[in-house]
């Protein structure tokens, strides 16, 4: 009860300090990450949270697969058909660069086996939007590089698993939490996908029943209904529900535009609650003996990762492109490590391997940095395309969204029938 008298006060300040932090470097996500590392065991000790419980396994899952789907719905298909070759670049060659160069770093700096190394540099390739969210639900951002970040980061979640699981197995004698089987783990990514997109269209089909229909103040239910079962199912068969809750989230807006529209309030409501809960129960792991068992190596290698290696990644694979430097630029930075490093990182804490805990301390104190140096300049590198915008300086994008124009009623615009 105290966790949950504690994340009623942090929302409340939150949404006191929504207006401010709009304009300003103020983050809500880490206002939460912080109170969530003030009430743990480390300062205030008013709520006991460990790794391995599982209500911070839960609350991470969630927030995953809502951020997830409510994102999916963001993506345009015809659009990503016609523009698929940068997100596939991000995929194809930015993160296994990222994923590489963590690894080697992870060993030569934090002292790590080779294969727990590579291990941290799967868990920490994943990206996650939540803590970019000013650059990728702003307007005045460029669509090109919204749909980049967006689509990037809501496949590659799913691209990581695979990797994490073998290569947990690999690291030596596991407590049995993962089944690393290759057969296994493609049978769990094609069955998300499946599910993904199934799920939408028999909902979609349902609805179309002569019998059948959502009623207007109940339609922004329907979505959820959708959501809540495809969550379900995807636990149940073991299938992936990652790549599941991006792609139904796609499909759904794409046949369903409507039940898009009157979903999206409340989606983004219950992204943005369940995204705060899982920050609050991961600051709370937020302990200064996490800080302190990081060697020097290890924060070399958090400071790397975050500011060298994503960005030289990324600015690689979109060398040739037609997206200007200055959006390159922006992409490269917004590489925040989310959800899906948390979960997938409890995932190595748990599996018991020999430099668990080592690993499991690296990608906490990143996740940790990087929400702050991420979510602290999202809102500022965004307005700098709100200042342009508005000096008339052009977008260059001919696939960005364009304003409604402000001209001079005509009189044809006044009088003319």
């Amino acid at each position: 009860m105290v966790l949950i008298a504690v994340f009623g006060v942090a929302l409340l300040v939150a949404v006191l300090l929504s207006g401010l932090a709009a304009r300003t470097v103020l983050s809500t996500s880490l206002l939460f990450l912080a109170g969530g590392a003030l009430v743990g065991d480390g300062f205030l000790g008013l709520v006991h949270i460990t790794p391995d419980s599982g209500l911070v396994s839960v609350t991470a899952d969630l927030a995953l697969f809502s951020v997830l789907f409510t994102d999916g719905m963001h993506v345009s298909l015809p659009k990503l058909r016609a523009h698929w070759k940068n997100p596939a670049r991000a995929l194809g060659l930015g993160m296994p660069l990222a994923f590489l160069f963590t690894g080697l770093a992870a060993h030569w700096l934090a002292g790590l086996d080779w294969t727990t190394a590579f291990l941290v540099g799967a868990v920490l390739a994943p990206t996650d939007p939540v803590f970019a969210s000013a650059i990728v639900g702003r307007v005045a951002v460029p669509a090109k590089l919204r749909q980049l970040l967006n689509v990037e980061s809501g496949i590659n979640d799913g691209l990581a698993l695979p990797v994490v699981l073998v290569l947990i197995a690999a690291s030596g004698p596991t407590a049995g939490t993962v089944d690393a089987a290759p057969g296994t783990i493609a049978v769990e990514l094609l069955l998300g996908l499946l599910l993904g997109v199934a799920m939408p269209l028999l909902v979609n089909g349902l609805v179309r029943f002569r019998l059948l229909g959502a009623e207007p103040k109940l339609q922004p239910l329907l979505p959820l209904a959708t959501g809540v079962i495809l969550y379900a199912v995807c636990h149940l068969t073991h299938a992936n529900p990652y790549l599941a809750a991006f792609s139904a989230g796609a499909v759904l807006a794409h046949v369903s535009p409507e039940a898009k529209v009157s979903f999206e309030p409340l989606g983004e409501a219950l992204a943005e609650l369940a995204k705060f809960a899982a920050l609050l129960v991961f600051g709370a792991l937020l302990t200064p003996q996490l800080f302190v068992g990081l060697s020097l190596g290890g924060y070399a290698v958090v400071l790397l990762a975050i500011v060298l290696f994503r960005p030289a990644s990324l600015l690689l694979s979109l060398l040739g492109t037609r997206i200007s430097r200055r959006e390159k630029l922006v992409a490269a930075w917004f590489g925040p490590k989310g959800f899906a490093s948390v979960v997938y990182g409890l995932l190595v804490l748990q599996s018991g391997i020999p430099q668990a805990q080592e690993a499991f301390t690296l990608i906490a104190v990143c996740i940790a940095f990087s929400i702050i140096a991420h979510s602290s300049t999202d809102v500022p590198i965004a307005r700098a395309f709100d200042v342009e915008d508005l000096a008339g300086v052009p977008a260059g994008d001919d696939d960005a969204e364009v304003p409604p124009m402000k001209t001079a009623p005509t009189a044809e615009g006044i009088g003319g029938l």
